[in-house]
């Protein structure tokens, strides 16, 4: 199959379910010939995923595939694919649809899509929102299994850390409204936590074209990437404020470590990358959504790599570090994004500034900071 005659595939996500839909139903209206594929995962405890495929005209095929590994989005992976490829080569539609399951994240399907480059091409990727509910998932600290909507017995995730990752993975926000109208500190929050996505109203007509743009995989990659991260830029705009918090000197390990429980819970959405001077050469990644922390480690630092090394890094990465360069460290540095209604921003700097290393501590230089506390190593090597 040639690429001008490749399937053009649309993810459309969410944990907003009647948002979810009403997007699906605009593009069905907006482009004929449009082919929907829907996963329910919720039928994964009986063994199975249940498939159903529709176009404008409601629901025409329907298939189970069993579960593997008895993960119901390893179920999902085995048998999209296949179905696409068989639609692209009935060459009867102009587009297909894939509706995700309520807690399936949009960038591990975009993967295993964008990887059919022969028969399919993926066009866009929307997670769609109800804006009147983004502070309530971002709020909601709940396991996805208390609420039915774990993908496998081992699913972890969180109601908050999933919806986070859904809304700032696209290039596309689904605006429908629900039941409760949504206010200006609702599209606030919302904007100021997807500054790389365009916000476009369902059933105004622009979400179709928006979605057959295309779309850069590596480029959305690199946008959630820790080291490179498009984090939010600083904002006060209808009650809700985001604090760009940049530092370049460590944070003192136990001090931090400490100061966790309040940093936690100090903003709806917590992101970035953060240095410990006790691990001088690792970069750390911080992720907070409803009360809940992660942090982990994802390699090293650039400064803290041999130069010849620096070619085999992304292009991304290099610019990020570009930017933020320091003659000595290098581009090891805090950088953390707060965003939240009624953010404390004053309480919350003087918290963060307490702690980094203070005078005394930073002139001692790196080999003392070695023998500082090493309170992290509970939480970043969990098997020591």
């Amino acid at each position: 199959m040639s690429a001008a005659t490749r399937l053009p595939v649309v993810i459309v996500g969410g944990l907003c379910e009647g948002a979810r839909r009403a997007a699906v139903a605009d593009i069905l209206r907006a482009v004929p010939g449009t082919v929907v594929l829907h996963h329910d995962l919720s039928t994964g405890p009986e063994g199975s995923v249940r498939r159903v495929i529709r176009d404008l005209n409601g629901p025409f095929a329907w298939g189970e595939a069993p579960l593997v590994n008895d993960c119901a989005c390893c179920a999902l992976r085995e048998d999209l694919v296949p179905e696409l490829v068989r639609l692209a080569g009935a060459g009867t539609y102009r587009l297909a649809v894939v509706e995700l399951w309520d807690s399936v994240e949009p960038q591990a399907m975009a993967a295993v899509i964008a990887a059919e480059s022969a028969s399919l091409e993926l066009t866009g990727v929307a997670t769609a929102v109800d804006p009147a509910l983004v502070l309530p998932y971002l709020s909601n600290g709940d396991d996805l299994a208390e609420a039915g909507l774990a993908a496998a017995p081992t699913d972890r995730r969180t109601v908050a850390d999933t919806f986070a990752r859904q809304i700032e993975y696209p290039t596309v926000i689904a605006l429908a409204a629900g039941d409760e109208p949504a206010d200006e500190s609702d599209s606030a929050l919302l904007a100021q936590l997807t500054p790389a996505a365009r916000h476009l109203r369902v059933a105004d007509g622009t979400l179709a074209p928006a979605l057959l743009a295309g779309f850069d995989l590596e480029a959305a990659a690199a946008r959630q990437h820790p080291a490179c991260a498009l984090l939010p830029q600083e904002v006060d705009e209808h009650g809700v404020t985001t604090l760009v918090w940049r530092r370049d000197r460590p944070f003192h390990p136990g001090r931090l470590h400490a100061a966790l429980e309040h940093l936690t819970c100090a903003a709806a959405r917590i992101r970035g990358r953060f240095w410990l001077a006790d691990r001088p050469d690792t970069l750390l990644a911080w992720d907070a959504a409803g009360g809940a922390l992660c942090v982990e480690s994802v390699g090293p630092w650039l400064a803290a790599l041999p130069e010849a090394a620096w070619e085999m890094v992304p292009a991304e990465r290099r610019v990020a570090a570009a930017l933020d360069w320091h003659p000595e460290h290098g581009d090891r540095c805090q950088h953390l994004t707060f965003t939240s209604p009624d953010l404390d921003r004053e309480n919350l700097m003087l918290l963060l500034d307490s702690c980094l290393l203070d005078d005394a501590e930073y002139a001692a230089g790196p080999q003392t900071w070695a023998g500082l506390s090493h309170a992290f190593d509970e939480l970043l090597d969990p098997i020591h």
